[in-house]
């Protein structure tokens, strides 16, 4: 499996736009990739609201992100700054990236795959 770094949305509607990360993650596994998603894990253990705990979690991202084969960029919800911040540092490495839509019913259709599968 090559490794991807992806990007999309999470600030706005954190609830939607999680799932939607959620949904990307699934895309890149059926896709047989290994995806990593900074901006859906750190959050579960760092404060995003605060500078420090939002600047350790760029930085462990930008650490994963070095190590990528590819970034893609799911950008169905729009890009944000952080995604545009990620773009360029991954171009800055010589990481190339891909821009990426989820099917328009990916709300159901992959979301309905997620609910199925059973948690920890």
């Amino acid at each position: 499996m090559i490794r991807v770094c992806v990007e999309s949305p999470l600030r706005g509607d954190v609830a939607r736009n999680a799932r939607y990360a959620q949904c990307c993650m699934l895309d890149c596994l059926l896709r047989n990739e290994a995806p990593f998603l900074g901006h859906l894990l750190y959050p579960l253990v760092l404060d995003d609201e605060s500078p420090e705990h939002r600047e350790l979690g760029i930085g462990a991202h930008l650490s994963w992100l070095a190590a990528a084969d590819f970034v893609a960029v799911y950008f169905d919800l729009g890009v944000s700054s952080g995604m545009e911040a990620a773009i360029t540092r991954a171009a800055d490495r010589g990481i190339p990236h891909m821009f990426r839509r989820l099917s328009a019913e990916w709300e159901t259709e992959y979301a309905a795959r997620i609910a199925r599968t059973p948690g920890f």
